[in-house]
């Protein structure tokens, strides 16, 4: 197997120092990684070289001599990492924000707060995406909602029998650890 070098002149090292400069500048750390390991394979060091100074994976230091040799200095920035595409589209998630705007009773339906589950129905009937519960409230959370959770309290009860109940009655029901056995 043939190393492999990164190919530039004189003018290549300088102009990969000042993008090197201006990467640390705008906090680009895995750029800069990318051409410090450019430069010094333009210094005639070998990969494994390279890799074991800059504490990579030695198959990454040849993808970025590659990326270099082939696209330049387009081939050191990051590339785009597609992901899985967005269920909804910009406009559908407007429409979704119109009805979570309206209230749940507008929609028809009988509750009046909205939970993850019933988000996940209406994204389902109105545009036919399945969503898990969990991933609606990160969907939610993306669109600037805030989740709300209710306080529970007990509305008919008599506050001076609940905190009796609580000093006297609950600590005794409560679970106590056995005794160890010698």
């Amino acid at each position: 197997m043939r190393p492999t070098f990164a190919k530039g002149k004189r003018t290549a090292i300088s102009k990969l120092l000042e993008l090197r400069r201006q990467a640390q500048k705008d906090k680009e750390p895995r750029v800069v990684l990318r051409i410090q390991g450019i430069l010094m394979s333009l210094e005639g060091q070998t990969t494994g070289e390279i890799s074991h100074h800059l504490k990579v994976h030695r198959s990454t230091v040849p993808l970025w001599i590659d990326h270099w040799n082939r696209y330049g200095q387009k081939g050191l920035w990051e590339g785009h990492r597609s992901g899985r595409p967005r269920g909804l589209s910009p406009e559908e998630r407007e429409k979704l924000c119109d009805i979570l705007d309206s209230g749940p009773a507008a929609y028809g339906l009988v509750t009046g707060i909205w939970t993850s589950p019933l988000v996940r129905q209406v994204i389902e009937e109105e545009f036919g995406q399945p969503y898990h519960s969990g991933h609606v409230r990160k969907l939610l959370q993306q669109l600037g909602y805030s989740m709300q959770r209710p306080t529970t309290r007990l509305v008919q009860a008599d506050l001076k029998q609940y905190r009796k109940w609580v000093r006297y009655t609950y600590p005794n029901l409560k679970k106590t650890p056995k005794a160890k056995a010698r």
